[in-house]
């Protein structure tokens, strides 16, 4: 059932299911997501016209910041940079790890989402780093309670895989805010609690730490390289005047993450509504000249379905006016390549650029083939023996 699975969708979106026995024995789900195409927990709200189980959540904003922080550099770069000083101090060098699974209410995923990291203490201590994302253009005045809820669950969770405990671990809150208006709401969990003020030490309270992105100028968004450029296009993206004024900022910040560039490039064209196709090509060709008209023909392959932008719908159109059975084929080799490039790094780590040239150069059945073994591959050298 896997391969047929992965078959599929290495000629549509990615969204494969991997089950591994983790800590305890217990047996654990982890979700490689890619469009809105998402098999997660058994769970769904729908299903697409080619039989794929489709979640909540399917906005651009919310894949875009998973995969930021599905990247444990990246991730550990930004936590260390906007947790409480009193925490991040205290933080031992290692990255953190992206622990499976999600507290947030069915109902509220259209505009939350979460992610878990597993950190050291430079004691030895284990800590639980708990970030909680809202995509809203406004901050929601229950979130304290969002926050309260979960880190119970998740204790309980603990507590259900540690019957025999004696100490349970910390878990950090922290929320992640790229709306357009202000974040004025109180950081702790009280706040939302009608109770007479000499009671407030005897009750239950979790502060929380909260980055607006909005408040931070757009040089000082982080010092790390491999962050600046996906944190200045989440900012952007919901501020459609500040658009065309960051464009230079924006090419300086997608050089210094070659790897990177086109999941940024296309979050930009799926929500900076100021930019038309002259503004991203100008982008592309100051970034990656040479791959052009390829990153534009795959934009409209991935993004087209939605209607929007209107300009890159009307080349689809005129595209498919004049195209060819030849360019179609060469279309779909390339999706499959770049699907499959993207779980092999998802699996593996960093590919080396002679895997990448070999994925991007080979046809579209032997790249089918590759990707029916990554589900049972060990390593690198599983997937593209000639041996299996």
């Amino acid at each position: 059932m896997f391969r047929t699975v992965l078959g599929q969708t290495l000629m549509g979106s990615l969204a494969v299911i991997v089950l591994q026995i983790g800590r305890h024995q217990t047996l654990q789900m982890f979700l490689i997501q890619d469009s809105e195409h998402v098999f997660q927990n058994g769970s769904h709200k729908g299903v697409d016209p080619n039989g794929f189980v489709m979640t909540d959540i399917a906005q651009p904003h919310d894949r875009f910041v998973r995969a930021l922080l599905s990247d444990p550099g990246r991730a550990g770069a930004l936590l260390r940079e906007r947790l409480p000083k009193e925490i991040s101090e205290l933080l031992s060098p290692e990255p953190p790890i992206l622990l499976d699974g999600s507290f947030v209410d069915e109902e509220l995923r259209s505009h939350l989402t979460d992610r878990l990291f597993q950190a050291k203490t430079i004691m030895g201590r284990s800590a639980l780093l708990y970030v909680l994302i809202e995509h809203k253009s406004f901050p929601d005045r229950r979130v304290g309670w969002q926050v309260v809820k979960y880190t119970v669950e998740w204790w309980k969770q603990w507590e259900r895989e540690n019957p025999d405990w004696e100490m349970m671990p910390p878990v950090v809150p922290f929320v992640f805010y790229h709306g357009t208006s202000e974040w004025r709401i109180p950081d702790e969990f009280l706040a939302l609690v009608d109770a007479e003020e000499g009671w407030k030490p005897w009750l239950l309270n979790l502060r929380f730490a909260v980055m607006d992105l909005g408040k931070i100028e757009d040089r000082m968004l982080s010092r790390f390289p491999e962050l600046r450029a996906w944190l200045l296009a989440v900012k952007y993206a919901t501020r459609e005047g500040g658009q065309p004024g960051i464009k230079k900022l924006l090419v300086e910040a997608l050089l210094e993450v070659p790897g990177d560039q086109y999941v940024i490039i296309r979050y930009i064209v799926e929500t900076f509504g100021s930019y038309d196709e002259q503004t991203v090509r100008e982008i592309i060709r100051r970034v990656r000249p040479e791959e052009e008209e390829k990153m534009m023909s795959q934009f409209a392959q991935d993004i087209i379905a939605k209607g929007k932008p209107q300009w890159l719908q009307e080349g689809r159109q005129e595209g498919r006016q004049e195209g060819r059975q030849e360019g179609r084929q060469e279309g779909r080799q390339e999706e499959a390549a770049s699907f499959l490039l993207r779980l092999l790094q998802r699996r593996f780590g960093p590919l080396p650029e002679s895997m990448i040239k070999k994925v991007d150069s080979t046809d579209l059945p032997t790249l089918e083939t590759w990707g029916e073994r990554v589900l049972d591959a060990q390593s690198l050298e599983d997937v593209f023996s000639d041996k299996m």
